[in-house]
């Protein structure tokens, strides 16, 4: 790589807030809060609204969507305004 032009990577602690979780990981992503982590060192922290640990695709709990019956609704309500 080329010195001097690519942003500094380092370990940064990514705080899930929906599952209250955290994973230690590298990253280019930096931030001005900072947490204590297992290992005793301190890193910046980074908080996400969601993360694999607490996506529904992941955790199992996904629901198949009625496409079909939302699309009949849409044209019940809205397709009856073309007519007039």
């Amino acid at each position: 790589m080329k010195p001097g032009i690519h942003p500094a990577y380092g370990p940064v602690v990514f705080r899930d807030r929906a599952a209250d979780v955290a994973f230690l990981t590298r990253s280019t992503a930096t931030s001005e809060k900072t947490v204590e982590w297992e290992d005793g060192h301190t890193y910046p922290v980074i908080d996400v609204e969601i993360s694999s640990a607490s996506h529904p695709f992941y955790t199992g709990t996904a629901r198949v969507l009625d496409t079909a019956g939302r699309v009949e609704r849409f044209e019940r309500r809205y397709g009856a305004r073309e007519a007039r």
